[in-house]
Protein backbone atom coordinates (compact mmCIF):
# COMPACT_ATOMS: atom_id res chain seq x y z
CA UNK A 1 0.00 0.00 0.00
CA UNK A 2 1.26 3.48 -0.90
CA UNK A 3 0.52 6.40 1.42
CA UNK A 4 1.36 10.03 0.72
CA UNK A 5 2.18 12.11 3.79
CA UNK A 6 1.44 15.82 3.68
CA UNK A 7 3.10 17.62 6.57
CA UNK A 8 1.86 21.09 7.42
CA UNK A 9 5.22 22.38 8.59
CA UNK A 10 8.07 23.13 6.22
CA UNK A 11 10.56 23.95 8.97
CA UNK A 12 13.71 21.81 8.71
CA UNK A 13 13.52 20.67 12.36
CA UNK A 14 9.73 20.40 12.47
CA UNK A 15 8.40 17.99 15.08
CA UNK A 16 5.62 17.02 12.69
CA UNK A 17 8.15 16.23 9.97
CA UNK A 18 10.06 14.12 12.50
CA UNK A 19 6.78 12.35 13.31
CA UNK A 20 6.27 11.65 9.59
CA UNK A 21 9.74 10.13 9.32
CA UNK A 22 9.18 8.08 12.48
CA UNK A 23 5.96 6.67 10.97
CA UNK A 24 7.77 6.09 7.66
CA UNK A 25 10.49 4.03 9.36
CA UNK A 26 8.51 2.22 12.04
CA UNK A 27 5.69 1.05 9.79
CA UNK A 28 7.58 0.38 6.56
CA UNK A 29 6.38 -3.24 6.64
CA UNK A 30 2.75 -2.07 6.69
CA UNK A 31 2.89 0.54 3.91
CA UNK A 32 5.23 2.66 1.84
CA UNK A 33 5.06 6.25 3.11
CA UNK A 34 6.17 9.01 0.76
CA UNK A 35 6.68 12.29 2.65
CA UNK A 36 5.78 14.92 0.07
CA UNK A 37 7.50 18.28 -0.23
CA UNK A 38 4.99 21.14 -0.16
CA UNK A 39 7.66 23.83 0.22
CA UNK A 40 8.01 24.16 -3.57
CA UNK A 41 4.30 24.69 -4.23
CA UNK A 42 3.50 28.23 -5.38
CA UNK A 43 0.48 29.98 -3.93
CA UNK A 44 -2.69 28.61 -5.46
CA UNK A 45 -3.77 30.87 -8.33
CA UNK A 46 -6.90 30.25 -10.38
CA UNK A 47 -5.24 31.99 -13.34
CA UNK A 48 -2.79 29.09 -13.68
CA UNK A 49 -4.79 26.18 -12.28
CA UNK A 50 -5.19 24.52 -15.70
CA UNK A 51 -1.51 25.05 -16.60
CA UNK A 52 0.23 24.77 -13.23
CA UNK A 53 4.00 24.79 -12.74
CA UNK A 54 5.89 21.50 -12.53
CA UNK A 55 6.00 21.30 -8.69
CA UNK A 56 2.17 21.32 -8.65
CA UNK A 57 1.97 18.70 -11.41
CA UNK A 58 4.43 16.45 -9.56
CA UNK A 59 2.68 16.94 -6.20
CA UNK A 60 -0.75 16.12 -7.60
CA UNK A 61 0.62 13.08 -9.44
CA UNK A 62 2.10 11.68 -6.22
CA UNK A 63 -1.15 12.18 -4.33
CA UNK A 64 -3.11 10.66 -7.20
CA UNK A 65 -0.84 7.58 -7.25
CA UNK A 66 -1.19 7.01 -3.50
CA UNK A 67 -3.78 4.67 -2.02
CA UNK A 68 -4.31 7.04 0.92
CA UNK A 69 -3.08 10.29 2.44
CA UNK A 70 -1.70 10.85 5.92
CA UNK A 71 -2.12 14.48 6.98
CA UNK A 72 0.26 15.55 9.76
CA UNK A 73 -0.50 18.99 11.05
CA UNK A 74 0.84 21.36 13.64
CA UNK A 75 -1.46 24.05 14.97
CA UNK A 76 -0.93 27.67 13.97
CA UNK A 77 -3.34 30.22 15.45
CA UNK A 78 -5.81 27.45 16.33
CA UNK A 79 -5.99 26.09 12.78
CA UNK A 80 -3.95 24.41 10.04
CA UNK A 81 -0.88 26.18 8.63
CA UNK A 82 -1.19 28.24 5.47
CA UNK A 83 1.17 25.93 3.54
CA UNK A 84 -1.16 23.01 4.21
CA UNK A 85 -4.22 25.04 3.16
CA UNK A 86 -2.36 26.00 -0.03
CA UNK A 87 -1.59 22.33 -0.80
CA UNK A 88 -5.25 21.47 -0.25
CA UNK A 89 -6.30 24.31 -2.56
CA UNK A 90 -4.20 22.81 -5.37
CA UNK A 91 -5.59 19.31 -4.71
CA UNK A 92 -9.20 20.52 -4.73
CA UNK A 93 -9.14 22.09 -8.19
CA UNK A 94 -9.34 20.88 -11.81
CA UNK A 95 -8.70 17.10 -11.60
CA UNK A 96 -9.55 16.97 -7.87
CA UNK A 97 -7.26 14.04 -7.09
CA UNK A 98 -8.48 13.67 -3.48
CA UNK A 99 -12.11 12.81 -4.27
CA UNK A 100 -12.78 9.46 -2.59
CA UNK A 101 -9.16 8.96 -1.52
CA UNK A 102 -8.97 7.73 2.10
CA UNK A 103 -7.20 9.90 4.68
CA UNK A 104 -6.08 9.78 8.27
CA UNK A 105 -4.82 12.58 10.44
CA UNK A 106 -2.10 12.98 13.05
CA UNK A 107 -0.46 16.00 14.57
CA UNK A 108 1.69 17.26 17.36
CA UNK A 109 2.48 20.43 19.21
CA UNK A 110 4.52 21.61 22.14
CA UNK A 111 1.27 22.46 23.91
CA UNK A 112 -0.88 20.00 25.84
CA UNK A 113 -3.59 19.51 23.20
CA UNK A 114 -1.39 18.32 20.34
CA UNK A 115 -3.08 20.19 17.44
CA UNK A 116 -6.66 19.28 18.38
CA UNK A 117 -8.15 22.52 16.99
CA UNK A 118 -6.20 22.30 13.75
CA UNK A 119 -7.28 18.70 13.25
CA UNK A 120 -10.92 19.66 13.77
CA UNK A 121 -10.64 22.27 11.04
CA UNK A 122 -8.77 19.85 8.79
CA UNK A 123 -11.57 17.29 9.13
CA UNK A 124 -14.10 19.90 8.00
CA UNK A 125 -11.92 20.80 5.02
CA UNK A 126 -11.40 17.18 4.00
CA UNK A 127 -15.18 16.71 3.88
CA UNK A 128 -15.61 19.71 1.54
CA UNK A 129 -16.88 19.08 -1.97
CA UNK A 130 -13.53 19.67 -3.70
CA UNK A 131 -11.78 17.10 -1.51
CA UNK A 132 -14.45 14.60 -0.33
CA UNK A 133 -11.96 12.34 1.40
CA UNK A 134 -13.26 9.56 3.65
CA UNK A 135 -11.48 9.66 7.01
CA UNK A 136 -10.36 6.88 9.31
CA UNK A 137 -12.96 7.29 12.06
CA UNK A 138 -12.27 7.37 15.79
CA UNK A 139 -8.48 7.20 15.65
CA UNK A 140 -7.35 10.70 16.49
CA UNK A 141 -3.61 11.15 17.02
CA UNK A 142 -2.92 14.25 19.12
CA UNK A 143 0.63 14.30 20.43
CA UNK A 144 0.96 17.03 23.03
CA UNK A 145 4.26 18.08 24.62
CA UNK A 146 5.97 16.57 21.59
CA UNK A 147 9.30 18.23 22.43
CA UNK A 148 9.45 15.95 25.50
CA UNK A 149 8.60 12.82 23.47
CA UNK A 150 11.11 13.03 20.60
CA UNK A 151 14.83 12.57 21.14
CA UNK A 152 17.69 14.46 19.49
CA UNK A 153 17.73 11.89 16.65
CA UNK A 154 14.11 12.73 15.82
CA UNK A 155 12.76 9.45 17.17
CA UNK A 156 9.53 9.24 19.13
CA UNK A 157 10.49 7.77 22.52
CA UNK A 158 7.33 7.98 24.64
CA UNK A 159 6.13 4.36 24.99
CA UNK A 160 2.42 5.09 25.61
CA UNK A 161 2.37 7.33 22.52
CA UNK A 162 4.15 4.70 20.44
CA UNK A 163 1.74 1.96 21.60
CA UNK A 164 -1.23 4.15 20.73
CA UNK A 165 0.28 4.93 17.31
CA UNK A 166 0.79 1.17 16.77
CA UNK A 167 -2.93 0.65 17.46
CA UNK A 168 -3.97 3.46 15.09
CA UNK A 169 -1.73 2.14 12.32
CA UNK A 170 -3.23 -1.35 12.74
CA UNK A 171 -6.71 0.18 12.56
CA UNK A 172 -5.73 2.18 9.48
CA UNK A 173 -4.36 -0.89 7.68
CA UNK A 174 -7.51 -2.91 8.50
CA UNK A 175 -9.74 -0.04 7.38
CA UNK A 176 -7.83 0.27 4.11
CA UNK A 177 -8.01 -3.48 3.49
CA UNK A 178 -11.77 -3.40 4.08
CA UNK A 179 -12.19 -0.30 1.92
CA UNK A 180 -10.07 -1.80 -0.88
CA UNK A 181 -11.96 -5.10 -0.67
CA UNK A 182 -15.31 -3.29 -0.93
CA UNK A 183 -14.05 -1.33 -3.97
CA UNK A 184 -12.95 -4.57 -5.63
CA UNK A 185 -16.38 -6.09 -5.03
CA UNK A 186 -18.12 -3.04 -6.49
CA UNK A 187 -15.87 -3.15 -9.55
CA UNK A 188 -16.82 -6.81 -10.13
CA UNK A 189 -20.53 -6.01 -10.13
Amino acid sequence: MKVAAIVGSIRKDSYNLKLAHFIQNRYKHHFQLDVLNIRELPFYDQDIETTPPQPVIDFKAKVSAADAVLWITPEYNSTIPGVMANAIDWLSRVDRVMIGKPSWIAGSSMGLLGSVKAQGHLRDILFSSGISSPLLPGNEVYIGLVHEKINEKGELTDEPTIKYLDLVVDNFVKWMEETFHIKQLKNQI
